[in-house]
């Protein structure tokens, strides 16, 4: 970890530290992650459980999948399943995932890459490991982020990003203690590739024992870490944090994050992402693979679903699972 790296962080552009009258955001609380499984099997640490949604608001889950190395023919993804009303982002760290959607979407994400995919009014989707993967084994570590939609914005035709790693703003700090890896939104004037409806921020910072970021942070947003690997301490007073906790800070501009001098031999530093959002303030309805404004229009998402409205499975998709079927 991770995929996308450079030798030495000081020849990247610096993240300016904020003036000193800025406010710097205290920690509301840390919340550890509970561990379970998705789709297949695959292990999950669920990133966002125990948080009210005031203070994720317009975030609504976040899995880190793995990480975990994986023996031949372990490999696991997830079956054809719906989605409307909200976005999903799925960061690779190590391994290959494809995905593929009844839109036309997809493609396959490699160590250091994301996909961005706009559910808005509704569609099918997979995710799965290529069949080298599940014939290998491997290292497989991603995260799954999903980002609500507005109301206006929730029945909006679907839409896929293929962002590559290479695409991925890299960024350090004055004294090139950290990396930060800028997937969306922007941090001090410099911008990330994924296009979003709701304006958030999302960065990957690998920070190097000992060293400390104190970043510029929107007011208008609020802030989220979760530490995927390693420990360290969140804010001025120093809150510890590690490996499955996520820390929620409050009002200001600026959050701080250290690393812990001295780290576990299998994570040399601490890597954690760095969320912030806009809040969209409207009711929420959440069951299952849909996200919407009322329990109504959760029914009429799963309706449409149950009558085929959210799309088909591609015939080269169906050939492909029956051709496995046989052969299993």
């Amino acid at each position: 970890m991770p995929a996308v790296t450079v030798e030495n962080p000081l020849t990247l552009p610096r993240v300016a530290e904020p003036a000193q009258e800025t406010a710097a955001r205290k920690v509301l609380a840390v919340t550890t992650a509970p561990g379970g499984f998705e789709g297949e099997g695959f292990p999950v640490r669920r990133a966002f459980a125990g948080i009210n949604y005031q203070h994720l608001d317009p975030f609504i889950m976040m899995d880190q999948m793995g990480e975990v190395e994986y023996a031949p023919g372990e490999p696991k993804g997830t079956p054809w399943h719906p989605h409307r009303g909200f976005e999903t982002v799925t960061y690779l760290i190590d391994g290959t995932f494809v995905h593929q959607d009844s839109n036309g979407g997809g493609g396959v994400i490699n160590g250091g890459d994301t996909q961005w995919m706009t559910a808005g009014s509704g569609l099918l989707h997979i995710e799965a490991p290529p069949e080298s993967l599940v014939v290998s084994g491997g290292l497989f570590h991603g995260l799954q982020l999903w980002v609500n939609l507005p109301a206006s914005d929730k029945m909006m035709p679907p839409r896929y990003q293929d962002i590559g790693g290479g695409q991925v703003q890299l960024l350090s700090t004055p004294d090139g203690g950290a990396l930060l890896r800028v997937i969306a939104g922007e941090l001090d004037g410099h911008a990330g590739p994924g296009i979003t409806h709701t304006p958030i921020t999302m960065i990957h910072a690998t920070v190097t024992p000992g060293a400390q970021i104190t970043l510029p942070w929107r007011e208008d947003f609020n802030a989220l870490a979760y530490v995927m690997a390693g420990r360290g301490s969140v804010g001025t007073d120093r809150r510890p944090v590690h490996t499955g906790q996520t820390a929620v800070f409050g009002e200001g501009g600026s959050i701080t994050v250290r690393a812990d001098g001295s780290q576990d031999a299998n994570t040399p530093d601490l890597e954690v992402v760095l969320l912030g959002g806009r809040p969209i303030r409207e009711p929420m309805a959440h069951y299952g693979p849909f996200v919407m404004n009322s329990r109504q229009e959760l029914q009429q998402a799963f309706d449409d679903f149950q009558a085929g409205r959210l799309g088909t499975i591609p015939t080269t998709a169906r050939e492909r699972t029956k051709s496995a079927d046989q052969h299993s």
